[in-house]
């Protein structure tokens, strides 16, 4: 059933292409082909990306991308399922380069480590805490996508003191919906080496703005270092438990942004979600897929870093596409 939907949604996006070709303008959703071109050609890689590898106290080496300026403000950014620090490449070169942002290659994904076991909830939030302590961080914003915003709750509840802000990326209040469910009764089938078209199926059915096909050639690169073990293995451990229950503890200010056609969560789970956080702002991306940092790197950097800027939030704002921010200027 699962790569059923994922076949139907990876046709929708072709065919959303065509006809945006077909029309004449060569616009997607109001930004040009060129556009997307020149957003792909920034220099995210040039000199303020460093790559290093760090040994956690559990053990675990894990791999991770460095952008910005050393001893800048610290900001952590956790993929989704089966990406690594590339995920957040578009979006790099938009955020402020006085900070000092560490993107993590999680446990199983990109270059780090894949143990036999430790693929929960609570084990991936354990490395992100371990890493901070590696490296000297008292307290971070914690940004994390899909899998890596579920990571990102986790962490908040079990170290509320070590996180400043929370920005929760195409996430829910509950991993557990139909589509996860089917979703890991493919996997499960799963045997070595993982077809390249099931990752691209998977990583299609994430996004509704068409991207370049060097990016998405990437990012199923990416998809493919993960055999099925762990595939299977984190399947398992998103589904058997979450913090839903406990939302209501994470005092910590926190903003959502979601997109209004993520084929993954949907708008009601958003509502649950910014409802049952008691400082949450939640933002909705109009004509925008699961992947808002990938479709709209440059919108999800400035509201990030309008986040980051206002001194409070308390209680439940909503906001549609580019309305302002409390205590921000006005955007064009």
């Amino acid at each position: 059933m699962i790569r059923k939907t994922l076949i139907s949604l990876t046709i929708i996006s072709a065919v959303l292409l065509i006809a945006i070709g077909a029309a004449g303008s060569g616009s997607v959703n109001g930004r040009t082909a060129t556009a997307f071109s020149a957003i792909d050609s920034q220099d995210s890689k040039g000199p303020n990306l460093r790559f290093s590898t760090t040994r956690l106290k559990n053990g675990v080496r894990m791999h991770y991308a460095e952008w910005g300026k050393p001893g800048g403000r610290p900001i952590i950014l956790l993929h989704g399922l089966s990406d690594s620090w590339f995920s957040y490449s578009r979006v790099l070169p938009y955020f402020d380069p006085n900070w000092c942002v560490y993107i993590l290659d999680q446990r199983g994904h990109g270059d780090s480590d894949r143990p036999a076991t430790g693929y929960t909830m609570p084990d991936f939030a354990a490395d992100v805490i371990a890493f901070m302590d590696t490296k000297g961080v008292r307290q971070t914003t914690l940004v994390g996508h899909s899998m890596g915003s579920f990571v990102a709750q986790q962490v908040a509840l079990d170290a509320p003191d070590r996180i400043e802000r929370l920005v929760l990326i195409g996430s829910a209040h509950t991993i557990r919906n139909d589509l996860v469910v089917g979703f890991k009764q493919e996997v499960d089938k799963l045997v070595d080496p993982v077809p390249a078209e099931f990752a691209r199926e998977f990583q299609t059915s994430t996004v509704f703005i068409p991207l370049p096909a060097e990016f998405m050639d990437r990012v199923v690169a990416e998809s493919l270092k993960l055999p099925a073990r762990v595939w299977r293995q984190i399947l398992a451990g998103l589904l058997v438990g979450d913090c839903k229950e406990q939302l209501d503890r994470i005092r910590t200010p926190t903003l959502i942004i979601w997109g209004d056609r993520d084929a993954h969560f949907s708008r009601s789970d958003q509502h649950t979600l910014a409802a049952a956080l008691p400082n949450a702002i939640l933002k909705i991306y109009a004509e925008t897929g699961h992947a808002t940092h990938w479709e709209r790197p440059e919108q999800v950097a400035q509201d990030i870093k309008d986040f980051i800027a206002v001194r409070t939030v308390s209680g439940t704002q909503t906001s549609v596409s580019r309305t302002s921010w409390p205590n921000a200027p006005d955007k064009p």
